[in-house]
């Protein structure tokens, strides 16, 4: 049983850190295959966050069709184990078919992502780009002291990124203040840079083809 969680885990971890180094790494060079990562990033930000060309059709145009089969190869990779540890191997494919759901959703329908995923929403459309590299959910954003916010009205108020009753949220945020408490100071650091010009054009990390 402990398979599935475990697997989620590791799928967000593997979010942060192929968000980070395989998109906007290697994505940084125009001959690579992830460089359609930045044709994406420049489509969301000339329409307010919505990849419509992208998202709507996915298996009628090469960036779509790229991401999924992105997808379903790392979830393959990943759930190899599969006969020796089917809870893991289920909780890796729940991962990816939460990624591609809520990636999707969110550049279709920009309000959802910006009060759902927050996070991603910041990543796309805050100055700082080189940022928030989580999709799902916040989690290693928290742990690698990546998570930098924009509007304060739309951030999360938990370190797990859900929506949470008042009588859990509470001891949960005192348990990570107390736990750990550098979460909320970079938090409470990074938020106010942000919040006055929050959402606007440009970005501190531009795509390649901008240059």
């Amino acid at each position: 049983m402990i398979g599935f969680p475990a697997a989620v885990v590791f799928a967000n971890a593997f979010e942060w850190w192929a968000h980070k180094h395989l998109l906007h790494g290697r994505g940084r060079d125009r001959n690579s295959s992830f460089s359609s990562h930045w044709r994406h990033h420049k489509r969301v930000r000339q329409d307010g966050y919505r990849d419509s060309w992208q998202y709507e059709r996915p298996l009628h145009n090469p960036d779509g069709r790229w991401e999924l089969r992105s997808i379903v190869l790392a979830a393959s990779v990943a759930s190899l184990p599969g006969p020796l540890a089917p809870f893991w191997t289920l909780g890796v494919w729940y991962s990816a078919a939460r990624y591609w759901h809520v990636h999707r959703r969110s550049h279709l329908d920009p309000e959802w992502g910006r009060t759902r995923v927050p996070w991603h929403y910041d990543h796309h459309m805050n100055t700082n780009q080189s940022a928030n590299w989580c999709v799902t959910r916040p989690w290693f954003d928290h742990v690698m002291g990546t998570r930098i916010p924009g509007d304060s009205r739309y951030t999360e108020t938990n370190v797990l990124g859900m929506r949470l009753p008042g009588f859990l949220e509470r001891p949960l945020n005192r348990a990570t203040a107390w736990l750990t408490p550098g979460i909320f100071a970079t938090l409470n650091a990074a938020r106010l840079p942000e919040d006055p010009g929050a959402n606007r054009p440009g970005g501190s990390e531009r795509a390649p083809t901008d240059r």
